[in-house]
């Protein structure tokens, strides 16, 4: 409790009444529990929770008007910042939209390693969210159990791009490079090892009575409010709306693949670890369906890894090296010397916390006339205080971790 700056307040009350005190909580900016920078002043009565006040703008990075200045490809690394527990989803959203402006349609190999990204990222954010909830609820296990695996699913990245955390992975049309067998045979071994620990995992938190008396009935939420909010992805899906981007308007090919959409019934901190707990197994089998429609492609086929976009796609490194026509080209798409055609584009993704979306105008020129992210973090934190509103301080800490607050997907 020491990051929590208490401030005493005493109410007036009618003459002759017994007095009552209440006390102000600055729970954040930089409570370890806040998982970010941003900050919720608590108005408590006791243990008990009497009103919450959200603040977001720690950060102040104007994401959306530093696009505004900026050529497409510079733009990649901005939404790597959004949320970065699933950041290669910000990115493929970002392509699929310069893809939609530029009528770009890439080929099916493409789609389906794009897919296999795309799921590897949803499991590692939901993987980060349901530990920290487990960890928020005084269980350590559970998170030391799965973050072996998000440090796999992290090697698979370093395997297709070379980075991590913040990957900047992928280019306008595909990838920059194709899968490397080390990448498949680290992907083979994640879709063989990781069920078992999921399952682990399950069996220490979905039964265990201490877990589910935090959880059940805290946090919670009806379909009607939720949707009056705007809320998408798990934290909407465990009001029981089985709304799922993937299935509504499809991208990169996922009307091919065969999967459930998980819901619940309350909206409840116990719901939505439920819910995302079901994803994982939804995301393993369409990462093996398409992991099988990838290994169908032979001879030439099985190498193609990007669409035929010579004005926005980047010439390989070696030739940039090596060839001053490579170099030129490099530079220009780099720095967006090429004009972007005129127009208005919406392009959603199913990001780990929902509705992933990026509207772009395009007046012609060089970079965007206007960039608006939909950000789900920002949209469903409006109901934190809604959510904790006579709840006890204990329920707020892990109300926050369920919904899965990422600071950098509230501050753009």
């Amino acid at each position: 409790m020491s990051e929590l700056i208490q401030q005493e307040q005493h109410v007036k009350l009618p003459e002759g009444s017994i007095g009552k005190q209440t006390t102000t909580l600055n729970l954040g900016p930089t409570h370890p529990a806040t998982h970010g920078v941003f900050q919720n002043i608590l108005e408590v009565d006791g243990e008990r929770i009497v009103s919450a006040e959200q603040t977001v703008g720690y950060i102040h990075r104007a994401f959306e008007k530093i696009a505004e200045r900026r050529p497409l490809y510079q733009i990649t690394p901005l939404t790597d910042r959004l949320n970065y527990c699933s950041s290669p989803i910000n990115n493929m959203g970002w392509h699929l939209t310069c893809e939609k402006l530029l009528g770009v349609t890439t080929p099916k190999r493409v789609d389906y390693l794009r897919v296999i990204i795309m799921e590897l990222s949803r499991i590692a954010d939901h993987l980060i969210c349901n530990s920290i909830v487990g960890v928020d609820s005084g269980a350590f296990s559970g998170f030391l159990y799965v973050m072996q695996y998000r440090e796999l699913i992290y090697e698979i990245f370093e395997e297709v791009c070379g980075s991590r955390l913040t990957t900047n992975i992928g280019r306008i049309g595909g990838f920059e490079r194709n899968f490397t067998p080390a990448a498949f045979e680290k992907l083979e071994r994640f879709l063989k090892e990781y069920p078992v620990t999921l399952k682990e995992f399950e069996n220490l938190f979905n039964r265990n009575r201490i877990f589910m008396e935090r959880t059940m009935g805290t946090g919670g939420i009806s379909a009607e409010r939720a949707l009056n909010y705007g809320f998408t992805g798990p934290n909407l899906r465990a009001t029981g709306v089985d709304y799922d981007v993937r299935v509504a308007t499809p991208y990169s090919s996922y009307e091919d693949f065969e999967f459930d959409i998980p819901v619940g019934t309350t909206g409840d901190n116990y719901d939505r670890f439920m819910v995302r707990n079901q994803e994982m197994w939804q995301s393993i089998r369409i990462i093996e369906q398409a992991y099988r429609k990838v290994q169908e492609f032979k001879g030439a086929d099985a190498e193609v890894f990007h669409a035929d976009v010579p004005e926005y796609y980047l010439p390989e490194k070696e030739d940039v090296y090596t060839k001053m026509e490579a170099l030129i080209w490099h530079f220009k798409i780099i720095m967006g010397e090429i004009d972007m055609p005129a127009g208005e584009v919406y392009q959603a993704v199913e990001g780990g916390n929902g509705e992933l979306g990026f509207y772009l105008i395009s007046d012609g020129g060089r970079a965007p006339f206007r960039l608006h992210f939909r950000r789900p973090c920002f949209i469903y934190y409006q109901a934190y205080s809604e959510l904790t509103k006579g709840a006890l301080l204990s329920d707020a800490v892990i109300t926050m971790s369920s919904l899965n607050l990422i600071a950098g997907e509230m501050d753009a």
